[in-house]
């Protein structure tokens, strides 16, 4: 592999351009290699939570190299290699199947025929299979697929042009032709099923930088033709985890936590489940231990949810959301910090002399927490091809070993966290109008493809409230753009509604969290901890409550039976409730704005605070 210097930065070599990905760079293309280009390259990042779920010893962060001295650094890090490999002259079109030895260092490639060596460009085509596979269109088959004379038909000469006419705006008017015996053929119907089989073309069994020495697998699937820019060339599975402190980090130096743990009836306690022994244990071992109730009630549900993560089902113990909800959402003291986990627990601001609609929120908001700091960590398991079809078909980041470590990368930020009375959704979510609305959304997530991948975040049920917050979070990220001097691609969100199995002792979740984790871009710049602080915060969610009220392309949106890929979206399109992929944690699916604001058909969950709202505009209007 020659030394090609280019820049990427370091979030992505996690997504987009992890492990498999393409990247352009100023009219090159290029696929990041496997970890193994790595080498002992990289720098530790600490996530034990993570590494647990995901089964792997730890994980790296690709090295950043400091402005200005990439030429005294060797090379380090992810390696990615050139593809594809067959580029041509936009000027003679002439085409080249490039190969290692003919790399210059920090030079792209050009053309050696015309004046003025022009750079030479990417074939916009290439092929994939659905077992993750990747590979150059065979373009001397291709341009010979159609022969007409025993000449055209014995050719294996690869000397080739692609050439463009003005004859149709189409692929029929794009050609591969053999410059030796003249036979050509052009791009039209290139893209269909059965393209390539019906040339003879099989797949290859590898990926681009795979060394010719590497194990080829034997692949029954048949390849197809896409361009190399498409969205289903490269589907990266990412992980991502906010660190929280555990119950030692809670205390300056651990000492009282182990106190407690080291008392003779600490086990008792932690075999106790809804037994009514668990106060008068408690309270037991607080007085012993001379410390509050509050402390020992706290350890034991952070111990009581970590054990249940370990003894349910798999589908609870991947689930890194249950220790979050606990670290957000338990009634410890207001402030909680640490180096990587700081946040405080504030209200929405509503007063007695507050309008009737604003009381009407607050009765359903059950607590606000700002964070001041937080430290998320994202990993790169692995990548999928053609379709995302979850674990089956998942090729890892190190394809020939078991992998012991994995890609990641760390970042800091800052973020709100709400959640809701869980009395008011049960009664909001409780009536069949409400059950069937979403029933017919999951009956359309039975059928996506995408089902397994989002079964990790809904839970085994889809629940109404999943719908309903997520959607809140997507206008609650749109009106925070505005508000908060971030823009909509550097917010994230974390959706905590998922369902429990039957049985579980897990407690319900229902709350959101924004945040920004862009480490190496806008970082932690107070913005977000500003919104989230009374006044602002309750003046917020009005403002996106009422425009969730209108969208653009309503009535057709409104009205909407199925939207988005499998029809996994009602009342939500681009000009109401979409957002940057980088923001939403299931694509932009699973999404209705009727949950939120309700209408004739279906009562939303803050229905009632808008016709408040609305009756004191009108109200306010009439007053002399």
């Amino acid at each position: 592999m020659k030394d090609i210097r280019r820049k990427v930065r370091r979030t992505q070599t996690i997504s987009p351009f992890g492990v498999g990905g393409i990247i352009d760079l100023q009219g090159e293309s290029f696929v990041a290699a496997d970890i193994r280009s790595w080498g002992k390259h990289g720098e530790p990042v600490e996530s034990p939570r993570l590494a647990r779920k995901l089964g792997v010893r730890g994980f790296r962060a690709a090295p950043v190299i400091p402005s200005g001295k990439a030429q005294f650094v060797s090379r380090r890090g992810p390696g990615y290699v050139r593809f594809p490999r067959w580029i041509f002259c936009p000027k003679c079109r002439v085409m080249t199947l490039w190969r290692i030895e003919m790399e210059e260092k920090d030079k792209p490639p050009r053309c050696g025929r015309c004046l003025n060596t022009p750079q030479l460009a990417p074939m916009r085509f290439i092929q994939v299979c659905r077992e993750g596979h990747m590979a150059d269109v065979d373009w001397q088959r291709w341009a010979h697929s159609r022969a007409t004379t025993h000449d055209q038909r014995q050719c294996r000469v690869k000397s080739l042009k692609f050439i463009a006419t003005p004859e149709s705006s189409g692929l029929d008017a794009l050609k591969v032709s053999c410059t030796t015996c003249d036979a050509y053929r052009t791009l039209e119907g290139i893209s269909q099923k059965h393209a390539l089989k019906q040339i003879g073309v099989r797949c290859s069994g590898s990926q681009p930088w795979q060394p010719a020495d590497d194990e080829r697998d034997e692949c029954e699937e048949q390849p197809r033709v896409v361009q190399r820019g498409a969205s289903n060339v490269y589907f990266p599975l990412v992980h991502s985890a906010i660190e929280i402190p555990t119950s030692l980090e809670s205390e300056a130096d651990g000492t009282t936590a182990r106190r407690v743990m080291a008392h003779d009836l600490w086990g008792d306690l932690l075999e106790e489940a809804d037994s009514p022994l668990v106060e008068t244990l408690v309270t037991f071992i607080a007085k012993k231990c001379e410390v509050s109730k509050e402390f020992v009630e706290s350890l034991h549900r952070s111990h009581t949810v970590e054990n249940s993560t370990r003894t349910t089902t798999s589908t609870v113990v991947e689930d890194l959301s249950i220790a979050e909800w606990e670290a957000f959402a338990t009634s410890e003291p207001e402030t909680k910090s640490t180096k990587d986990f700081s946040i405080r627990q504030i209200n929405l601001g509503v007063q007695e002399v507050d309008s009737d609609s604003l009381k009407l929120l607050h009765r359903r908001v059950d607590r606000v927490v700002v964070a001041d700091r937080i430290r998320e960590v994202r990993a790169l398991e692995g990548f999928s091809r053609y379709e995302s079809e979850g674990r089956e078909r998942l090729i890892s980041v190190n394809p020939v070993a078991s992998t012991q470590w994995l890609p990641a990368v760390e970042s800091y930020g800052e973020g709100i966290f709400i959640s809701f009375a869980e009395d008011a959704l049960q009664e909001w979510e409780s009536p069949q109008t409400v059950q069937g609305w979403v029933a017919s959304i999951e009956k359309n997530l039975e059928a996506s493809f995408q089902v397994e991948r989002l079964r990790e975040k809904t839970g085994p049920r889809l629940l109404p409230r999943f719908v309903m917050l997520h959607t809140l979070a997507h206008q609650f990220i749109r009106q925070l753009s505005y508000d908060s001097g971030y823009n909509a691609a550097s917010l994230r969100e974390r959706v905590y509604a998922r369902s429990n199995p039957a049985g579980s002792q897990v407690p319900r979740q229902a709350g959101i969290f924004i945040y920004t984790a862009a480490g190496d871009s806008e970082g932690t710049l107070g913005g977000l901890v500003r919104q989230g602080m009374p006044p602002h915060l309750k003046e917020t969610m009005v403002r996106l409550l009422e425009s969730a009220q209108w969208c653009s392309q309503d009535p057709l949106c409104a009205d909407s039976t199925g939207r988005s890929l499998a029809n996994l979206n009602r009342a939500a399109c681009h000009a109401c409730a979409l957002l940057p992929e980088t923001c939403c944690e299931i694509g932009n699916t699973l999404l209705d704005r009727t949950l939120l604001i309700g209408d004739d058909r279906v009562q939303g969950f803050f229905q009632p605070v808008l016709q408040a709202a609305f009756e004191e505009s009108a109200a306010a209007v009439d007053a002399p």
